[in-house]
C-alpha cells in the first residue's frame, strides 16, 4: 500500500484536477487505484461523476462514526475506486482540532481496513494546512505538490516546503516530494521562467513534464470524468500520462 497526498495550501493549481487524471493513468496501465477525497468541497467526488449527498457513504463517516475505510470505497468511471468526499468534513476541524490524536487518524484507519491493498492510494487534500491536510500528510509515504506557473504559486510553494520541513522533524522521517508544474503555457516567457526559477531551487524534485493549460482539463469534471475518457488525444491526457510514467519510472508511485 502506496499512499500519495496531493496537496498545496494554495487552491487553482490544480491539485484535484492532477488527482483525478493521475489516478485514471493508474487505472489505464491496470493498477486500480483507489483515490480519497479529502476536501469539503468534494470536487474530486464530482469530477467522478458522484454525487454523495448521504454522508455515511462517504470519508465523513469514518471521522464521525469510525466506519472502516473499505466499506466506503467505490467503483467510479475509468477504472478507479473512490472514497468520496463530503461537505461534513469541513467541521472535523472545530470537532478534533485540539485533540493531538486525529494527527494519526487516518494512516490508522488505512493500515487497519486497506493495508491489504497492493494498489496506490492518492489522497486530494483540502488547500489549507489543517486537521484534515495533516491527516493525509502523516499518512502519505509521499506529497506530490502541484504549481501554477505563476509567481504567487512559486512563493506558496517555498512556505509549504519550509513546513513539511518541520513536520519532519515530528515524524522523525523522511517526507519525499516532487513537484509538478500545471496551467504552463510555453508561449508566455514568465512560465518559462517560473519552470526554470523552479528547477534551480528544487533540482530533481521538480518533475520534468509539465501541464499544460488544456481546455479538456478544465470541461472534463462537467462530464463526471477523467481527461481520458473525454478527450483521449487531448494535450492534458498526453501530459498526464507522460506524469504518471515520469512518476512510475522515478519509483515516486508504485
Amino acid at each position: 500500500m502506496a499512499v500519495i497526498a496531493v496537496f498545496n495550501q494554495k487552491g487553482g493549481v490544480g491539485k484535484t484536477t492532477t488527482t483525478l487524471n493521475l489516478a485514471a493513468a493508474l487505472a489505464h496501465l491496470e493498477k486500480r487505484p483507489i483515490v480519497i477525497d479529502l476536501d469539503p468541497q468534494a470536487h474530486l467526488t464530482l469530477s467522478c461523476g458522484v454525487r454523495a449527498e448521504n454522508r455515511d457513504e462517504t470519508v465523513a463517516a469514518f471521522y464521525r462514526d469510525e466506519t472502516p475505510l473499505a466499506s466506503l470505497v467505490r467503483e467510479v468511471a475509468d477504472g478507479m475506486r473512490l472514497i468520496p468526499g463530503h461537505l461534513e468534513l469541513s467541521k472535523i476541524d472545530a470537532l478534533y482540532g485540539k485533540s493531538t490524536s486525529i494527527a494519526s487518524r487516518l494512516r490508522e484507519g488505512l493500515q487497519e481496513s486497506l493495508a491489504w491493498e497492493d494498489s496506490p492510494i492518492l489522497i486530494d487534500c483540502c488547500p489549507m494546512l489543517g486537521v484534515l491536510s495533516l491527516n493525509a500528510i502523516f499518512a502519505a509515504d509521499r506529497v506530490l505538490i502541484p504549481v501554477s506557473a505563476d509567481y504567487l504559486s512559486m512563493q506558496g510553494v517555498e512556505r509549504l516546503d519550509a513546513a513539511l520541513n518541520v513536520l519532519e522533524r515530528g515524524l522523525k522521517r523522511k517526507i519525499e516530494r516532487k513537484v509538478v508544474v500545471t496551467r504552463f503555457d510555453s508561449r508566455r516567457k514568465f512560465s518559462r521562467h517560473v519552470y526554470e526559477q523552479l528547477r534551480e531551487r528544487y533540482g530533481d524534485v521538480l518533475c520534468e513534464t509539465r501541464i499544460a493549460e488544456n481546455v479538456s482539463l478544465a470541461e472534463s469534471p462537467e462530464h463526471g470524468k477523467s481527461v481520458f475518457g473525454f478527450a483521449p488525444h487531448s494535450q492534458g491526457a498526453k501530459d498526464y500520462f507522460a506524469l504518471t510514467a515520469e512518476l512510475l519510472e522515478k519509483g515516486f508511485i508504485q
